[in-house]
């Protein structure tokens, strides 16, 4: 492809909403050219934030073949790549670990392609490679430490270890369809004793007297969204954490993505006291931010899990990503599912540091997935036991 070129796009707005939608998976509710553009215009991802986009469009002959979402951060902060003990290593052999790339969604610890290659490009490894290619070299040009590739789908993982970069491993939990029917379906598959306890937790959210509400994004107000953001905000205030999204980013998203955005609430009359904020794509839930005003047994269970379990149920939709991390999902019938990032690491000293580190990480992860799957609640059908 020697007429190949790639360029920075300093915003993704840069960038055509055509060439995202035409790259994206049908549907997604972050890699569509909406999410990344709005998360930048409000602040969220911007360079005063920490993150400075250097998005990569590659092109020939005036076309846009493909794209590379990249960031310049100055922080680890919601990238979900783990890598705070890193920073200690690399001052400690007297190297700066920030600023470093990373290729992934701020703030959404959602898996799947990073590296978007047309499909019709006449040679769409070649634009893969190039995008990686291009990646490296600013890392290395620039004296960075890293770059990393944030949960990325199983090909570009592939296409980045063939590349050099090296692979780390971490558990989420997601729920999957199994032909359930309906919620009372999908419980009949849980044991007996695992069956009652689901009942009960949804039977004291129930008797909590308040009124659950399931809406998309283009159903609620912009004038909702303050009550709706002092919800989510709390839950962050709580661990002295930074709430990254305001009041105007959450009535954008909604505006635009429409019904790609879902929002289950707990209202006390026509009050909310407890939201769960949820994305989909045409066949999958992702779960991302809750909050609430006060404590109500089971709620969060209710409102994160159980209403995003029967939501899937009824749209048809056969995933459910609930976020990251809760090992509290695996009784609650979330599998425990591997998923990879990538990282390059040009200097040749602090590879060999980091590579046997990363090795014992993997055979961690495998070992905790097999724990994991032997606390499932579901009835051992070799047995019959119920």
């Amino acid at each position: 492809m020697s007429n190949l070129k790639i360029r920075i796009a300093e915003r993704a707005a840069d960038i055509p909403h055509a060439a995202w939608s035409a790259f994206a998976e049908p549907g997604h509710p972050f890699l569509n050219g909406d999410f990344l553009r709005i998360v930048e215009e409000q602040g969220v991802a911007i360079p005063e934030a920490g993150w400075q986009p250097l998005h990569l469009v590659a092109s020939e002959d005036d076309a846009i073949v493909g794209l590379l979402p990249l960031y310049l951060k100055s922080h680890s902060h919601g990238d979900f790549i783990y890598d705070w003990s890193w920073k200690a290593v690399w001052e400690r052999f007297g190297h700066r670990y920030y600023p470093r790339l990373i290729s992934g969604l701020p703030y959404t610890p959602v898996g799947g392609p990073r590296l978007l290659v047309a499909r019709d490009a006449a040679d769409g490894a070649a634009v893969r490679n190039a995008l990686i290619g291009v990646a490296k070299g600013i890392v290395e040009e620039n004296g960075f430490s890293t770059w990393h590739v944030a949960l990325a789908s199983p090909a570009d993982v592939e296409a980045l270890q063939t590349a050099g970069l090296l692979v780390s491993h971490d558990v989420q939990y997601h729920w999957s369809d199994a032909g359930f029917g309906d919620f009372g379906g999908y419980l009949q598959s849980f044991s007996a004793e695992k069956r009652r306890k689901v009942r009960a937790e949804r039977r004291r959210a129930a008797e909590s007297g308040l009124r659950i509400a399931v809406r998309h994004g283009g159903e609620i107000g912009a004038h909702e969204w303050p009550a709706l953001h002092a919800l989510y905000k709390s839950t962050f205030d709580r661990f002295g954490n930074h709430a990254a999204f305001g009041t105007e980013c959450f009535a954008a998203l909604a505006a635009t993505l429409g019904d790609r955005m879902v929002v289950f609430t707990a209202n006390d009359g026509n009050v909310p006291v407890a939201v769960s904020l949820c994305f989909r794509s045409n066949d999958t839930l992702y779960g991302r931010y809750w909050g609430a005003s006060r404590h109500i047994d089971s709620l969060h269970f209710e409102l994160c899990f159980y209403q995003g379990i029967d939501y899937c149920l009824r749209h048809g939709l056969t995933r459910f990503e609930p976020g990251a991390g809760g090992e509290h999902k695996i009784s609650r019938g979330f599998t425990p599912q591997v998923v990879c990032s990538a990282h390059w690491i040009p200097d040749p000293e602090m590879r060999r540091l980091i590579a046997p580190h990363l090795e014992r990480q993997k055979a961690g992860v495998a070992a905790w997935q097999d724990d994991a799957r032997s606390h499932l609640p579901f009835r051992k059908p070799e047995t019959g036991i119920a």
